[in-house]
């Protein structure tokens, strides 16, 4: 399965929102890498197992599952993780990229690649759409969360 959905980061129309800069937004992004369990309920431990120039690699305890990434940095522009798979888990991919199409307009698309099977209108097995929502839904509002806390440790000074 193939997901993806961006999240707008700055709005100019919002005088509310706090703006937050590239590198700020960055920072965030580097956080969720480096300290999960501050983005994710259910990390237990995190273990960085090997790191070089613009790549890391991470073993993650989610209570019984062990999630092994191949995480690559790209300075400011993206964060992919590739996800080993396993007895308990499918692998997969996720990526998060800044966008910014006007100076300022920032975004990030999350982009998601699973083992999970797509579904779509042609599909009668009500049970695997409903699931496929359903994982959906839940990479969205994680991501969603994620901004959330980035923007709070932006507001503050933690990112600066």
């Amino acid at each position: 399965m193939h997901y993806e959905h961006i999240v707008q980061i700055n709005d100019a129309n919002d005088p509310l929102l706090s703006v937050i800069s590239r590198n700020q937004l960055w920072r965030g992004l580097l956080r969720r890498v480096e300290k999960p369990e501050e983005f994710l309920v259910g990390v237990e431990s995190v273990t960085i197992t090997a790191r070089g120039d613009g790549w890391l690699k991470r073993d993650m305890q989610l209570g019984p599952l062990r999630v092994e990434d191949h995480i690559t940095l790209e300075d400011e522009v993206r964060v992919h993780f590739d996800t080993a798979p396993s007895a308990q888990h499918q692998g997969g991919s996720f990526t998060m990229t800044i966008e910014e199409p006007n100076p300022g307009a920032l975004f990030v698309r999350f982009s998601y690649q699973t083992a999970l099977p797509e579904t779509g209108p042609q599909d009668t097995d009500a049970g695997d759409a409903y699931f496929a929502d359903y994982v959906k839904s839940a990479y969205r509002d994680t991501d969603i969360d994620a901004i959330r806390w980035i923007r709070e440790l932006v507001e503050t000074g933690q990112l600066d």
